[in-house]
């Protein structure tokens, strides 16, 4: 094993342990030595990502896509990354990741995952049920392809798929969301207030989804449910949030089915379109 192989293992095995800082300062020290090598730049964006430093990242993934290279894993995590940019040389770097590493669970869950995003829903569950025959066991494969049926508008798949990928983790706050907010779609009221609730017991920083859990379960019923997620809420809603907890009290004063009227058409709908079109 060459010294470049030992330390990019050494700092594979820092970021397997959450020591993203240790790992960011390893690669950038290799990174003197080495300024072109894409798996040293790609990495160090994985790091720089880890610690919030989205800039940086952002600089990394670009980079290591502007050092062509060959290695379908690696063109999948940086393309990846410009993805959350909304950088147009996203598509090719995916779509060149899926081509030569089709095999690879990774390559076709991003590519897929981007496609969805765009609109492009058939080929992008071709990818994304590529990605759950190659990885059955995988809850990532499964929310996703869940994300992409519910953007093409299918939320019956779209609730088997994220079904399933809860079974597998059971503790995945952010796609329980995602089911709730499906279910209250499908008119599947006290399922959906049940899901939303729990994702708003473990997402206590969320101040959107406590509101939504609020309105969920004022409209099946459960009175002293919604007025406690509402307090909890008070210590979590912040920015635009604060508008839409102004509208929540007053849905939830009027009544069980002015909060569900308001899920239902209105806050529902659009929390669950911009929480599907967040990036992978």
């Amino acid at each position: 094993m060459s010294n470049a192989e030992a330390l990019l293992r050494q700092a594979l095995e820092l970021g397997d342990e959450g020591r993203w800082e240790e790992m960011a300062l390893l690669l950038a020290g290799a990174l003197e030595a080495d300024p072109e090598d894409p798996y040293l730049l790609c990495w160090l964006g994985v790091a720089e990502r880890e610690l919030g430093n989205d800039g940086a990242a952002y600089d990394r993934f670009r980079q290591t896509v502007a050092e062509n290279p060959s290695d379908p894993h690696l063109l999948a995590i940086a393309g990846a990354g410009l993805a959350a940019f909304d950088d147009e040389d996203a598509e090719p770097a995916l779509r060149a990741a899926a081509l030569t590493g089709p095999d690879l669970v990774i390559t076709r869950l991003h590519y897929g995952g981007y496609l969805a995003r765009a609109g492009l829903f058939v080929e992008a569950l071709e990818h994304l049920r590529a990605a759950v025959a190659l990885a059955p066991d995988d809850p990532v494969v499964h929310g996703e392809l869940g994300t992409a049926l519910a953007l093409q508008g299918d939320m019956r798949g779209a609730e088997h798929a994220m079904e399933e990928a809860l079974a597998l983790a059971p503790d995945d706050s952010w796609t329980q969301a995602l089911l709730g907010l499906v279910r209250v779609e499908l008119g599947d009221a006290e399922n959906g207030a049940t899901d939303l609730l729990a994702a708003a017991q473990e997402r206590a920083d969320d101040g959107e989804i406590q509101l939504l859990a609020a309105l969920a379960a004022a409209g099946a019923g459960w009175e002293d449910a919604a007025q406690d997620v509402v307090a909890r809420a008070a210590y979590a809603v912040e920015g635009a949030d604060v508008a839409l907890m102004e509208q929540v009290e007053a849905r939830l004063a009027e009544g069980p089915e002015a909060a569900a009227r308001f899920l239902r058409q209105t806050a529902g709908p659009s929390a669950l379109r911009d929480r599907l079109s967040q990036p992978l």
